[in-house]
């Protein structure tokens, strides 16, 4: 069966039923027409230019009156927003909310690209939500940061000559206070330049007197069911905060160090019975219990049993003991035992029914127990000894070894293990619940993987240490009897009013009480974050009952288990029920070599400085493209090109403004406002690029409303971005301009322009919650506008499209030719005609294969300059190719293949044959073009 042909310009060739398929509003049914529409009527219409009435309120400026959007105009924006009160909830009892926590970010803090991650993709979420039509509830807040804080004022303090114990407990928390009120803004205020819809009104602080309340309550039902306790237990000491900190407050960095061997005599042998040692920290052999080799370390074992002399002690003996836990390969196979020191000599004496031997002052300074040493810092110890052992032959040698050293995340000075009193949470049955909720399903997190890691932690969880030796923080709500020497026995109340009730019933109306010097850590209070700024221990408060629990939870996976589970644990304990319903965990952001930001490395991003140069919005959208779980590598080149995509956005809608009917047109935008695009009959009847740019849209809708769902956001910003301007701008709005300029039909041009606008509508709103400041700029220069964008309707899902019209749009694009469709957009219908066979000028027409089934043959001469396409196309395969070897190479890595996550490998797979795709195609129309050349000379 031979194709059926078109031919235009000399003559248009078709089939009837293909003809009608293509563009079924400018072709009938019947087998051969005419349609008689002159050449002279494509006539130009002027470009119409209006000022826009959102430049009344001086908020928003229209794209006709400025070049490019402008960065500065986004604090105007979101002020205006603020008052117009578009952040705070609108409750609907019928309605299930959406709520987020914001995790507080310290007091002492400044913006940074961890705090610009979060506040994008919480921010994300909430505006997406909002325009969903939930109840929707951003919650904020800031953290007291107890080291951080008291540190800053310190050093305050310290340049004007003050010391912290010479003001005094009262006197230096009233210092913060203030220093709080004047800086702890500063965090907020960057917050709110990312454009983070909270709401503000219910902005918290964790010492605020509600939170306080709560932090109290928790502790004192703990206590309670006998979950809290006081011991002396291994804890990460700071001797210059002198204070514990917790694991997340110790950073470990590689540092260079010395490995130092040291004879241990054995007890009633000859001198040349010794075991030689190999410690990093001489120091502490003053807190040697024991001297440990492995059980099959046949090099020792006739000295197990027996006992060692511990050097520079006068003599004190240790035992000599075997355990498996000992690294025959490791030094010299010989281990000395300080568990006073060292954690893991701490878990091997504890199980061994070893005694605990300190050795450290709380300020880093040697104790009586090191004798002659008593008194020196740890590390002028550390010299002396080793000289003294020298001058004693007892030195065998140093070498250098590479060091793990455990350093303060605040002050940077070296933490050291140290035994210390105090206070404890129980966490085992409070693990227990947490690990099950996700079994169950009542808590998912997101990515799936980070599961593993929340239940290997959960199920070894270690008690924790809940106590600080600071002055800035919740005081322990815990008293002891005054003249009473034994700790042991302490009063447990929400005030001191309380416990002296307490006391005085117990022990007698004479007695007096102080209160525990202790702080809370940090991250006690933070753990009922969800719940206690809503108002519990209150659960009739209004905010309690209508959103908690909370749905989101976003965060960075470094932070799983020393808040997110925390959260969990508590949240269950106090509520009974698990705090949130989802955990969503991003990534870190490196620089674009993949390495960690520093200011030792001089390659930290500072985000006020990157919106300043690309705008909110660049930066924002560049930080969304990531995947969840996934570190992220910050580049200026990605910031840049979504810069342009702002600037395309813009151009986009400055060309819009120009075609729409002027504002006091009333019939113009009645006729605009009649045309609907919800039925498939409406849809149908479009012109052939209208319905295919239509039906894309809708697909788009579709795609990114479950993107958004499934918070996948990586794909929401890459489906919008690829719509926007592979589809929207580079094709359609082409297609338009020919229509609107030259149809000479106003018919016609209505179509283009409503479509244009319900295009652009849309996709303003799906960007939306990516990049709020331009698209509510363009929004609010649209004549039509009816409300702020911000709480606009979501757009309808599930709306027709034709897939097969779509496909047959699609095959005409394949030719990378975008003449092709501005000609199609404005034939001159007078001169198609339907054939079954090439027209006589084929040779010098473009022969198309549109679909099976339909072939079309289009004049060059009407089309484009042939020599200037060819090197433009040559150019382009060029390009194409480079980037196609560069996928290749990436392919054929092996650490590659390994290595990086199988989405991403199966992305540039994906890429790679969209690309030979491509250049082949490019290739073949290369070929036709210089044939062209050829046949014509």
């Amino acid at each position: 069966m031979s194709l059926h042909q078109i031919a235009v310009s000399h003559s248009f060739l078709l089939s009837s039923r293909s003809a009608y398929t293509l563009n079924p509003l400018l072709f009938s049914k019947r087998n051969r027409f005419r349609i008689s529409l002159s050449h002279s009527r494509f006539t130009s219409i002027k470009h119409r230019s209006f000022a826009v009435a959102v430049s009344d309120n001086g908020i928003f400026t229209s794209p006709e009156l400025a070049k490019s959007f402008d960065f500065t105009s986004e604090e105007r924006i979101y002020n205006w927003w603020l008052s117009q009160g578009y952040f705070r909830p609108k409750f609907d009892w019928e309605s299930d909310p959406f709520v987020i926590s914001m995790p507080p970010p310290n007091v002492t803090g400044s913006l940074h690209m961890g705090h610009a991650m979060f506040v994008t993709l919480e921010d994300i979420m909430v505006r997406y939500h909002r325009m969903r039509g939930r109840p929707t509830l951003w919650l904020p807040g800031t953290d007291h940061a107890g080291i951080a804080t008291q540190l800053v004022v310190e050093r305050m303090l310290a340049s004007e000559g003050i010391k912290r114990v010479e003001l005094g407990r009262d006197e230096f928390e009233k210092r913060v206070w203030e220093w709080k009120e004047k800086y702890g803004g500063t965090i907020t205020n960057q917050i709110k330049r990312l454009g983070a819809s909270c709401d503000w009104t219910r902005e918290c602080f964790t010492l605020d007197e509600q939170l306080s309340r709560a932090v109290i309550e928790a502790f004192i039902r703990l206590h309670e069911k006998g979950l809290i306790y006081q011991g002396s237990y291994m804890v990460n000491w700071s001797p210059k905060l002198q204070t514990a900190v917790s694991d997340l407050e110790v950073e470990y960095s590689e540092e260079p160090g010395t490995l130092y061997y040291i004879k241990y005599r054995v007890a009633g042998g000859s001198r040349s019975d010794f075991l030689t040692i190999a410690t990093t920290r001489p120091e502490t052999l003053f807190g040697d219990v024991a001297i440990a080799v492995h059980p099959q370390d046949e090099r020792y074992s006739k000295y197990v049993g027996k006992m060692a002399i511990v050097p520079m002690t006068y003599g004190r003996h240790v035992p000599i003991i075997s355990d498996k836990y000992v690294d025959k390969d490791f030094g010299t196979g010989v281990l000395k035992i300080s568990p006073g020191h060292d954690h893991n000599d701490y878990v091997l004496a504890r199980k061994l029914g070893l005694p605990i031997l300190n050795v450290m002052n709380k300020d880093g300074t040697l104790n009586e127990v090191a004798g002659l040493y008593c008194g020196l810092d740890r590390f002028e110890a550390r010299k002396k000894l080793w000289s003294d052992l020298e001058e004693t032959d007892l030195a065998v040698k140093m070498e250098p070894h590479s060091l793990r050293v455990p350093r303060s995340q605040r002050g940077g000075e070296v933490i050291e293990p140290l035994v210390s009193k105090q206070w404890f949470v129980t966490m085992q049955p409070l693990a227990e619940k947490a690990l099950l909720a996700v079994e169950k399903g009542e808590l998912t997190i997101i990515p799936e993987r980070f599961e593993k890691i929340y239940n290997h932690w959960l199920t070894n969880i270690k008690d924790w240490c809940i106590s600080r030796q600071l002055w800035w923080g919740h005081r322990i709500p815990v008293w002891y009897i005054v003249g009473n020497d034994c700790e042991e026995e302490y009063i447990v109340a929400r005030s001191a009013e309380e416990a002296l009730m307490k006391a005085r019933d117990k022990y007698g109306k004479d007695v007096e009480v102080y209160q525990d010097p202790d702080v809370l850590d940090t991250w006690f209070s933070s753990a009922l974050w969800p719940f206690s700024t809503l108002g519990w221990p209150d659960e009739l408060a209004e905010d309690f009952k209508r959103f908690y629990p909370t749905t989101m939870l976003e965060t960075g996976h470094d932070i799983l288990f020393f808040w997110v589970a925390r959260m969990v644990m508590m949240g269950i304990e106090f509520t009974g029920t698990v705090p949130f319903s989802y955990v969503y965990l991003h990534g870190l952001i490196r620089d674009s070599q993949g390495r960690k930001m520093s200011k030792t490395l001089g390659n930290v991003i500072d985000p006020l400085d990157t919106i300043k140069e690309f705008g909110t919005d660049a930066l924002r959208f560049t930080l969304a493209l990531g995947t969840s779980g996934q570190d992220l590598n910050l580049s200026t080149e990605r910031l840049t090109a979504n810069k342009a995509f702002t600037n395309k956005l813009w151009n986009a809608g400055k060309f819009l403004l120009q075609v729409l009917p002027n504002r006091d047109n009333v019939s113009g935008w009645q006729n605009i406002e009649a045309c609907k695009f919800n039925t498939e009959g409406y849809l149908l009847r479009l012109p052939l690029p209208e319905c295919w740019v239509v039906s894309k849209l809708h697909m788009l809708i579709d795609a990114v409303t479950e993107s958004y769902n499934k918070f996948f956001f990586g794909d929401v910003g890459r489906e919008i971005y690829d719509f926007f301007w592979g589809d929207f701008a580079d094709w359609y709005i082409e297609a338009s301009k020919a229509r609107i300029y030259h149809s000479g039909d106003d018919s016609v041009a209505l179509v283009a322009q409503t479509v244009l606008l319900y295009v652009f509508e849309n996709i303003l709103k799906l960007l939306h919650p990516f990049m709020p400041f331009v698209t509510e700029e363009l929004w609010q220069a649209l004549p039509n506008r009816r409300e702020a964008l911000i709480i606009s309707s979501w757009p309808q899902t599930a709306l027709p499209r034709s897939t097969d019209l779509v496909k047959r749009f699609e095959n005409l694009q394949a030719l990378e030719e975008k003449e092709v469709l501005a000609l199609l957009s404005k034939l001159d219908l007078d001169n198609i005609h339907f054939a079954d066979s090439p027209p006589e000028d084929a040779k010098q027409s473009v022969h198309l294969i549109a679909s099976e089934g339909l072939e079309a043959y289009l004049p060059l001469a009407d089309m484009v300059d042939i020599s200037a396409e060819v090197q433009r196309l040559t150019k382009r395969l060029s390009k194409m190719q480079t980037e196609y070897e560069g996928l290749k190479a990436r392919l054929n890595s092996p650490k590659f293949i390994e290595k990086a996550p199988k989405d991403v490998v199966r992305g540039v797979q994906e890429k790679a044959a969209e690309a030979e795709e491509k250049i082949n195609l490019t290739k073949n129309r290369l070929a036709l073009l210089k044939s062209t050349v050829m046949l014509s000379q």
